[in-house]
């Protein structure tokens, strides 16, 4: 009778899900880690591994041998280049420069080193990540700019002294100097420091404004910064087609103060970007600041570019973006603040506004002007509108007038040098050019030549060949950096299946907002570089040879990452 009594439990209701689903299929290879070599086998070290016992990573190489896949061609692009090969056994392909007993091959009259600055110091990255960094000049700017005036001059920026601990076995005073470390360690400037080559002056007199470097880039085209996709061999691949102005991709100011290595692999600049500059985000006055000041002594560009136009609710929702906009007092500060810490010109990218219908741009851009800015490149949307209507260059040819005298770069749907003409009539100093040259890189060249070109499947191919050598030199040749070569080119592919070839159109040009047909292309490579699907970019080829193209260069995709992987539009089959 009691157990009648008691009340019978009501069926739950099913819980919503909400959060993040920790369950979802990561797109992270990880499979290369398993059986791991480790890195002081790899370097063919000959002191013993630091970890000793404790080391997670194989320290045989013939255990090794046994589980690693085949090589995936017998040409190591490293080795071709640089003479040498850093990855060693591990490369994937390891069977041009292993010797017979499996030591790696050296070509003396080769060996050159990689072409590529603003690499992130071991010592400085230890220092930022224990926090024992000054920054006296941001602070004392931020000081000024508290107190509701502007920042006068700022110390002297002192040179840190290394000491025994922090500093490489054999490495004298004269490198421990010249290191990209040159940050405050609450050294006075009394101190007596050792010097290599002649001295100067740099250290103790500060540059007025009028004397900074000055960014005259009137004229020339400019390569967007492009997340993701605007990497450093994409970034090659536009130089070599005519692109003036080269900008790395959006890095994030707290995640360099940090000392991130994916972070700072995206300041990266090759030899061949003679006008380079990189892009921060960030939503507060101090770590703007600080980080221009990070940057300003550790790595060599010829502006910083402040992105007050991202869209994307992650960076819009914290303060940054396009919050920036209506944000003004905290831009301001981000704007003077930066200024005064560099020593290289200042720029600023921006949208119409926020909102659709409220423009915004052409009330900043006098302030803009009169806080420091360089050059402020004006993109034609609202970050509301992102990409469903045309950019608005007639506004855009409004705040020509309301920026002057500074240089104002327009930027939106350019696709081919007609579009490059007209934006250019509207008076601004030049044009940005970022979707564009993700659809036909040789969009520059086209400009520049008052052409259109009508680029076969062979050359294209090429393009892609070059992409993939690259990105192994500049990700690596082993497993992991072959992963994200294919990751990032079957990226950038998701944009090149888009373009329609010149000697396909009705008529010309093709217009950036229009949705491709579907087609067969002139041959079979075209028809494959024309689909929307991933499984056919990885079957691109030379007909008639071996694989020359992504199945050929990096091999088929791993279990970390498969071709239906990448970004999925309708099928034209």
């Amino acid at each position: 009778m009691e157990k009648a009594a008691e009340p019978r439990e009501q069926p739950q209701a099913q819980k919503r899900a909400r959060g993040q689903n920790k369950g979802r299929p990561h797109m992270k290879p990880n499979h290369y880690d398993k059986n791991r070599l480790c890195p002081s086998v790899v370097q063919e070290s000959a002191a013993q591994c630091f970890f000793g016992d404790r080391c997670r990573f194989l320290h045989d190489v013939g255990r090794y041998l046994e589980t690693k896949p085949a090589d995936l061609g017998p040409c190591c692009v490293l080795f071709k280049t640089y003479g040498r090969c850093p990855y060693g056994v591990t490369c994937r392909f390891a069977g041009a420069h292993l010797g017979p007993e499996g030591q790696n091959l050296v070509q003396e009259e080769v060996v050159q080193a990689p072409p590529v600055r603003n690499s992130l110091d071991k010592v400085l990255q230890q220092q930022l990540r224990k926090r024992k960094v000054g920054f006296e000049r941001a602070e004392q700017a931020l000081r000024q700019l508290g107190k509701g005036h502007l920042p006068g001059p700022t110390p002297p920026a002192t040179v840190p002294e290394v000491t025994g601990a922090d500093s490489a076995p054999g490495q004298d005073n004269c490198d421990a100097q010249q290191a990209p470390q040159g940050l405050s360690t609450r050294t006075t400037p009394s101190s007596p420091k050792q010097t290599c080559g002649s001295l100067t002056d740099e250290d103790i007199v500060r540059l007025r404004p009028c004397e900074k470097r000055q960014l005259d880039i009137s004229g020339k085209l400019y390569l967007a910064p492009l997340t993701t996709c605007g990497n450093l061999p994409f970034r090659r691949i536009c130089k070599r087609f005519g692109a003036d102005v080269t900008c790395g991709e959006m890095a994030v100011c707290t995640n360099l103060l940090q000392g991130q290595t994916s972070e700072w692999a995206l300041l990266k600049r090759h030899q061949c970007e003679d006008i380079f500059g990189v892009q921060l985000e960030g939503a507060f006055p101090d770590t703007m600041t600080k980080c221009a000041e990070l940057l300003n002594r550790t790595i060599e560009v010829d502006f910083v570019d402040i992105n007050v136009g991202c869209p994307i609710d992650l960076v819009y929702k914290k303060g940054g973006g396009c919050a920036l906009m209506n944000r003004s007092t905290k831009f301001q500060q981000i704007v003077r603040g930066m200024n005064q810490v560099l020593d290289v010109p200042l720029t600023v990218k921006i949208r119409t506004g926020v909102q659709e219908r409220v423009n915004l741009a052409h009330r900043l851009l006098p302030e803009l002007r009169d806080w420091g800015a360089a050059l402020v490149t004006l993109h034609g949307r609202s970050r509301e509108q992102r990409y469903t209507k045309l950019a608005d260059w007639q506004y855009i040819k409004q705040c020509v007038t309301a920026a002057s005298p500074m240089p104002l770069f327009g930027n939106g749907d350019i696709l081919s040098y007609e579009d490059a003409n007209r934006a250019m009539h509207t008076g601004v100093a030049g044009v940005m050019i970022a979707r564009g040259a993700l659809l036909k890189p040789w969009l520059f060249t086209e400009i520049k030549e008052q052409r259109h070109w009508d680029i076969s499947s062979s050359e294209r191919l090429d393009i892609l060949r070059d992409f993939t050598h690259y990105g192994l030199e500049h990700w690596g040749s082993d497993t992991q950096g072959v992963e994200k070569t294919r990751r990032f080119l079957l990226e950038w592919l998701s944009f090149l299946c888009r373009y329609v070839p010149v000697g396909l159109l009705e008529r010309l040009p093709q217009k950036i907002n229009e949705r491709p047909p579907y087609y067969l292309g002139r041959d079979y490579l075209e028809t494959l570089m024309a689909s929307q699907k991933a499984v056919d970019w990885i079957r691109i080829r030379c007909p008639g040879t071996e694989a020359l193209g992504v199945e050929g260069v990096l091999g088929r995709g791993g279990p970390g990452l498969r071709p239906d992987s990448a970004p999925q539009p309708p099928s034209s089959q």
